[in-house]
């Protein structure tokens, strides 16, 4: 059976407050202020609600994460703000033994919903692929890792341009001391139906704070766009996030 890493044998409560295979239960409140967007001019905001929960089946270790955004995001001919709920995705990992308990690595299952409020801020269609995670808190200094999603249209709204999407997050976290750390954990998307794609890279500052029962851990990242192509691509964004682990 492969072991859930909790955050004694994998560095610490500090070195183990990013990583998303950690045998806690989590709930994250995140946002993706947006500056500017390729081609259109316009302002956006992404808030993302994040839960993240360990779960075993028969011998097997799992962790699903659930994330639901709230939208704003310019539409229609006007390109007027439009603000709603976005697409759910659902994913859940299969945590394989690494022969290390600080190295987490794990690949299962994902699914996205229809669940946008309104046509221009989800893609109104069914989508199913896989994520897979690895995260390395073998030094409690430097930890890093990275999530790569891909997901493919399986149902949904025909007349809107298939969803076929690829995503690698790469992540590294320097621990400074007292809970303060330097990070950087952009997200680059690439879209094989009509090969637009977005590549920012960004540094910030977190801080965590670890109590009894919680694990707290804030941050703040500004992103730059080093490459992109299409529309609607974020040219520069600020990614901020207020992070709960519970352990068990």
């Amino acid at each position: 059976m492969a072991p859930l890493v909790s955050a004694q044998d994998g560095g610490g409560a500090a070195a183990q407050a990013n990583n998303p295979l950690a045998n806690m239960t989590a709930f994250n409140l995140q946002n993706y202020y947006i500056g500017d967007l390729t081609e259109i001019d316009k302002h956006a905001n992404q808030f993302w609600l994040r839960y993240a929960k360990p779960f075993s089946i028969k011998d097997s270790n799992w962790i699903m994460r659930a994330s639901l955004p709230l939208v704003t995001f310019p539409t229609g001919p006007n390109l007027s703000q439009n603000t709603g709920l976005g697409d759910l995705n659902v994913f859940a990992a299969y945590l394989i033994d690494t022969g290390n308990p600080a190295v987490s690595f794990g690949i299962g299952p994902q699914i996205t919903a229809p669940t946008a409020t309104d046509t221009g801020l989800g893609s109104e269609q069914w989508s199913a692929g896989f994520a897979n995670v690895l995260f390395n808190a073998s030094s409690p200094k430097f930890q890093y890792g990275y999530l790569l999603t891909w997901q493919h249209r399986f149902a949904g709204n025909s007349n809107r341009t298939d969803v076929n999407t690829g995503a690698l997050q790469p992540f590294a976290f320097y621990q400074m001391g007292k809970g303060w750390y330097l990070r950087s954990a952009p997200i680059w998307v690439y879209n094989f139906e009509n090969d637009d794609y977005s590549v920012p890279l960004g540094v910030g500052v977190g801080k965590v704070i670890k109590t009894k029962k919680t694990v707290y851990n804030l941050f703040v990242e500004p992103q730059w766009s080093v490459a992109d192509e299409g529309p609607g691509q974020p040219e520069w964004q600020v990614f901020m996030g207020f992070n709960m682990q519970f352990p068990q």
